[in-house]
C-alpha cells in the first residue's frame, strides 16, 4: 500500500466554526484514494488505455475531531475487499499530532465507459487487487 497521503487544511475547507468543512474531508479522501487505486492500476493511465475506470457508488465518513486551519492530516487507506467489480476502500485520517479525526469508507466499481455499464475488471488486475486486501 502507498505511503500515508499528507495535505494541509486549507483557508478556503473551513466553515463558520473555524474548522473543516465536512465536505473537504471527502474531498481529502478522494485524493487519497486516487493514490491507492494509481497503485493498484486503476488510475487515469488504466483509463486512458482501456477506456475502463472505478467510479464511487458509496461512501461513509465518521467524524471524530475537528481538523482546523493550517493543520497537517495524514491519511492511511487500505483495500479491505476486492470482488471481480467492486473495491472497498477504508481511510484512517490523523491530524498532526496522531489524533485519529476521521475515517471512511468508499465502494467503487469497475466501469466500461463506452457502455456505461459495471464490469468485471482484468484477472491480472483482480488478482493484484485481492493480493492487496488488508481486512
Amino acid at each position: 500500500m502507498p505511503d500515508p497521503f499528507t495535505t494541509r487544511v486549507r483557508d478556503e475547507w473551513l466553515d463558520y466554526n473555524g474548522h473543516m468543512n465536512d465536505a473537504c474531508y471527502a474531498l481529502v479522501c478522494a485524493q487519497a484514494s486516487e493514490v491507492l487505486l494509481d497503485e493498484l492500476g486503476f488510475g487515469a493511465r488504466y483509463q486512458e488505455e482501456t477506456g475502463r475506470t472505478t467510479y464511487t457508488v458509496e461512501s461513509r465518513i465518521r467524524y471524530l475531531k475537528e481538523a482546523r486551519a493550517g493543520e497537517t492530516i495524514s491519511v492511511t487507506s487500505a483495500l479491505v475487499e476486492a470482488t471481480p467489480k467492486r473495491l472497498r476502500v477504508r481511510h484512517s485520517l490523523r491530524a498532526g499530532g496522531g489524533d485519529e479525526i476521521a475515517t471512511a469508507e468508499f465502494v467503487y466499481v469497475h466501469v466500461n465507459q463506452a457502455t456505461g455499464r459495471v464490469e468485471p475488471m482484468p484477472p491480472e488486475l483482480e488478482a493484484r487487487a485481492r493480493s492487496a486486501v488488508r481486512p
